[in-house]
């Protein structure tokens, strides 16, 4: 992202793997929006408006309060950063606030700390400090996907799953840590045997694309990847399991004529 302001490079990642999309302006001209989709008519310039709600603040243990004002809307959210000594009462972010609100999306603009209604001494302030502002307003304000810091908190993830009775699964902490010690597709995978991947393309839970990420990293070359349009996470249907079982027998046929 090129042009940004003092705190946006920092908080890049964290703002895109939430699933929210950081606007961040520096002092020079230019607008540095990540917006994730484009309308697909032309969108009409939104004039800067007057404030209308009052300011809310988010409190932090030992750090000073961030003024900001949120809109309520679907994903994906935008947060807008300001530059350099900047605020949030400038003409790009209330015209993006408008823009966001026309179209329905979450928005949500800030203050740093020692910055316009925010509190703290903007002489102490440094780009780290200012990091953890953004990633303040994240964890504690963005609503969506963010899970992180539920699961450091409560020790546990609360997933939503149509699968289940109580439509959610209880996820700990321990063992989505642990999880990251078998991590396969970062290399090759040592798995030197005939291999079916079957994977229905409307699973809502894990992508087919995964399916063609395995099959590219393991090191045999016997490797069918299968997709069935229809069917869903399960693949309970009668057709998904005939064609499991054609698949188990085919590779029975295969391995038996190999040892013979």
């Amino acid at each position: 992202m090129a042009g940004v302001g003092m705190a946006a490079a920092a908080a890049r990642g964290p703002c895109r793997r939430w699933g929210w999309t950081a606007v961040s302006f520096g002092s020079h001209r230019g607008l540095c929006t990540l917006l994730v989709r484009k309308p697909e008519k032309a969108t009409r310039w939104f004039p800067a408006c007057r404030q209308k709600a009052s300011v809310s603040f988010l409190s932090r243990p030992d750090l000073p309060k961030l003024a900001y004002k949120r809109l309520k809307g679907k994903s994906p959210g935008i947060i807008f950063l300001p530059g350099y000594i900047s605020n949030m009462t400038g003409t790009k972010a209330l015209a993006i606030e408008e823009f966001c609100k026309s179209l329905g999306h979450a928005y949500i603009r800030f203050d740093y700390s020692g910055v316009g209604k925010s509190e703290g001494n903007l002489e102490e302030c440094t780009v780290g400090k200012w990091r953890k502002d953004v990633l303040s307003i994240i964890d504690d304000l963005a609503e969506g996907p963010q899970v992180q810091k539920e699961i450091e908190m409560k020790g546990v993830w609360s997933m939503p799953s149509k699968y289940n009775e109580e439509g959610v699964y209880h996820i700990q902490h321990s063992f989505i840590k642990e999880a990251e010690h078998h991590c396969l597709l970062h290399s090759p995978i040592p798995v030197n045997c005939p291999i079916r991947l079957l994977h229905c393309m409307k699973d809502d839970v894990v992508s087919w694309h995964t399916s063609i990420q395995v099959a590219d990293r393991v090191v045999s070359t016997d490797v069918d990847v299968i997709l069935r349009k229809h069917g869903d996470h399960r693949m309970k249907e009668k057709a998904d399991i005939h064609l499991l079982v054609c698949t188990i027998d085919d590779l029975i046929d295969r391995l038996s004529t190999v040892v013979t």
